[in-house]
């Protein structure tokens, strides 16, 4: 193993201990600036004031410093013949925190954000000063990168990443490397719209404090995989439409979520068209309130483990399963519905569903179930003898579609308070709704009617 030089032995004995007794000064600096690979200890002298005292340094000197060793440096290669803006500075006084430089050129300063026809720019390098604490909006919309590269990131002081990359639509490479995200707190709509990029290591991001991930990866319709089992989503609290219309994705592996804390999964997994299985065993949905349309056309999923969802403060499972046209089987034995009050569209477009045990089911609070069977057009029985519908006002659709259905208990349905029950058993089978005629006298014609309006 080789010998680590005197210098880096005393950055070693610095970061770690602030042992600074016996060192020179100006040798301290040159430890820390030199050796600065270990980006968390950057900011040792700016919040240490015993350090800035021995070292002879205030803060007006480290700033000084700080704009040499802590910017960040980013590397953009442009799309040929798109012309467009390249970085979304959104304050301009902010300007003046951002160095702008083409082609290598690091004497002449460039003061635009955007790139016109006569340029002829193979490369953009951009400087970003530490006053700068939030890449919210970084490169919304730019749609001439072709690639990004952070080549230099050592700071940890950035908080917010809302939607820094959305809509980067050409954009084919994306280098996060070097990223540091120790501080960041929001990162919903991160990614958003990438359609372009294929794949994305984010091995070394560090999520501990992230509270907000909602639509993170949202529209990113050219990954076929995706790999986070290093996120550490304990704080996260909004998941919804994370992965919302990632319609290449085949695997995703998120078996070590925490999801303690999480509230809302809202269209979380929506359209994900080309995901075949999902298993989220781990998940822990106690605090979870919003769930509709979670898995919604989800077309080619076969295998869902919902094992260990907890679902006693969902209030919402508006399209809960809509379109899961390939799932043949769903066990949802454990939900708690007590506290839900709207079922709308729930197995929707569920054709290849050919069994589902809904004993469990309290609906006592349920207002609305239109088309919440709809469409489901391989169930031949379906027992509801436990369901609760004395609140419920809305069943138009709610068995539409059900073209094999054969058996179907309604023996305690309550369609007192009914407002729209228009189409509730159109293109089921004539002989089921014989039996419905003559077993419950209280359904109106409207209810057998082939359309729901």
């Amino acid at each position: 193993m080789p010998k680590l030089s005197k210098e880096k032995e005393q950055y070693k004995l610095i970061s770690s201990n602030y042992q600074l007794r016996n060192i020179k000064s100006n040798l301290i600096l040159k430890i820390i600036f030199n050796y600065i690979s270990e980006r968390k200890k950057l900011e040792t002298i700016k919040y240490n004031e015993s350090i800035q005292k021995r070292i002879n340094i205030n803060i007006n000197n480290y700033k000084t410093f700080s704009e040499k060793f802590s910017s960040i440096v980013i590397e953009i290669i442009p799309m040929k013949n798109i012309y467009d803006k390249f970085i979304y500075i959104e304050e301009e006084d902010d300007e003046k925190y951002y160095h702008i430089y083409f082609n290598d050129k690091k004497k002449k300063e460039i003061k635009r954000t955007s790139l016109n026809e006569n340029d002829k720019v193979s490369k953009i390098n951009i400087i970003i000063n530490y006053q700068v604490e939030s890449f919210s909006n970084l490169f919304k919309d730019c749609k001439c990168i072709e690639s990004i590269n952070f080549k230099i990131f050592y700071r940890n002081n950035i908080t917010d990443m809302y939607c820094m990359f959305k809509g980067c639509s050409s954009l084919k490479e994306l280098n996060l490397n070097n990223f540091n995200t120790d501080n960041v707190t929001d990162m919903s709509c991160m990614f958003r719209e990438c359609s372009s990029l294929k794949k994305l290591n984010l091995n070394n991001f560090n999520t501990t404090n992230v509270t907000n991930m909602s639509c993170m990866f949202q529209e990113c319709s050219s990954f076929k995989k995706l790999n986070l089992n290093n996120f550490d989503t304990n704080k996260v609290t909004n998941m919804s439409y994370m992965f919302k219309k990632c319609s290449s994705l085949k695997k995703l592996n998120i078996n070590d979520f925490n999801t303690n804390n999480l509230i809302d999964m809202s269209e979380m997994f929506t359209e994900c068209s080309s995901l075949e299985e999902l298993d989220l065993d781990n998940f822990n949905t106690s605090n979870v309130i919003f769930i509709s349309w979670i898995f919604f056309k989800c077309s080619s999923l076969k295998k869902l483990n919902l094992n260990n969802f907890n679902t006693s403060n969902v209030t919402d499972m508006c399209g809960m399963f809509s379109e899961c046209s390939s799932l043949e089987e769903l066990n949802i034995n454990n939900f708690n519905t007590n506290k839900v009050v709207n079922m709308m569209y729930m197995f929707n477009g569920c054709s290849s569903l050919k069994d589902i045990n809904l004993n469990n089911f309290d609906t006592s609070n349920v207002k609305q179930m239109s088309s919440m069977f709809n469409g489901c057009s391989s169930l031949k029985e379906l027992n509801l003898n436990n369901f609760d519908t004395s609140n419920v006002s809305l069943m138009g659709g709610m068995f539409f579609g059900c073209s094999s259905l054969k058996e179907l208990n309604l023996n305690n349905f309550n369609i007192d308070n009914l407002i729209d029950m228009n189409g509730m058993f159109g293109g089921c089978l004539d002989e089921l709704k014989l039996k419905i005629k003559s077993k419950y006298k209280n359904f109106k014609k409207e209810c057998f009617k082939n359309n729901i309006y």
